[in-house]
């Protein structure tokens, strides 16, 4: 196993298997914005080419998650095809697994897309943009220079929390879906335009956002499309299902993600299977 430092376009990883494999995976962490460097390492033991890439945060990128081009996302799939695989895939969890969503309905070349706690909808942005500006509410991601359509986020969620300790923010896309509820259309993200592979990995206790009614969504957009998609669900998990050889996640002093260790560890291990049948074609 060969483990490259990345420093221009992005900030990244480039982890090559012992033995050469035909799957090459983009792995993009959630609203953290670390490179996934342990995760890449799981899939290249198992015989893929894994690329993680900072995709906002780091030198010349947005501070925060707004306005991020989605030919970021695209730039990192022209690497893995300049590797020489022969199947390309997208493995995000959270604002990854949206970023993921968005990209392989733009670049054909993707071949399979595994969406860990998705969201069916574009949402507003996480943190400033370039001008360090947080509000008013922009989108979170851009094509071809253009803000993708979303919906923002109701600022009276706010009023109805404790004001100390960690907050559970499932309540908060709640309640912005039904305040902006003429804005849902236009943000859906297009699942059944995609012509990959579509696995969606989601845990019912999410307090993060309800990843599950959202992949079951998705669901159903590509199957009224006459496409497919598997989801992999369990009732106990949280926001942050760990894959087999990775640890629990870290506590949070600020946000709630539901679950605990032990089910979501389950969760990971219930859909490994799924996830390497996917990859692997």
């Amino acid at each position: 196993m060969d483990e490259q430092e990345l420093s221009s376009p992005w900030e990244g990883v480039l982890v090559t298997p012992g033995s050469a494999g035909h799957t090459g995976v983009l792995v993009l962490a959630g609203s953290s914005g670390r490179i996934e460097r342990d995760r890449a390492r799981i899939l290249a033991r198992e015989g893929m080419t894994a690329l993680s890439i900072r995709w906002f945060g780091g030198p010349g990128q947005s501070p925060g998650i707004c306005e991020i081009p989605l030919e970021t996302f695209v730039s990192a799939v022209d690497l893995l095809e300049s590797t020489g695989v022969r199947r390309i895939c997208l493995l995000g969890m959270s604002k990854g697994a949206e970023a993921a969503l968005l990209t392989c309905v733009r670049d054909r070349r993707v071949d399979g897309v595994v969406a860990m706690s998705p969201t069916s909808l574009v949402w507003g942005n996480v943190g400033p943009g370039p001008d360090g500006e947080k509000r008013p509410y922009r989108s979170s991601w851009t094509w071809k220079g253009r803000p993708v359509p979303f919906v923002p986020y109701d600022d009276d969620w706010a009023e109805a929390e404790p004001e100390r300790g960690p907050l559970a923010l499932r309540a908060l896309y709640e309640l912005s879906e039904r305040t902006f509820a003429g804005l849902l259309p236009a943000a859906e993200i297009p699942v059944e335009a995609a012509e990959a592979d579509v696995l969606l990995v989601a845990g019912g206790d999410d307090a993060m956002w309800p990843s599950v009614p959202y992949a079951e969504r998705l669901v159903a957009r590509r199957r009224a499309a006459g496409r497919t998609a598997r989801l992999v669900s369990r009732a106990d998990a949280g926001h942050r299902p760990r894959l087999p050889g990775e640890g629990p996640a870290p506590e949070s002093p600020d946000f709630l993600y539901g679950g605990d260790a032990a089910a979501d560890a389950r969760l990971g291990a219930d859909a490994w299977p799924h996830i390497l049948d996917l990859l692997r074609g």
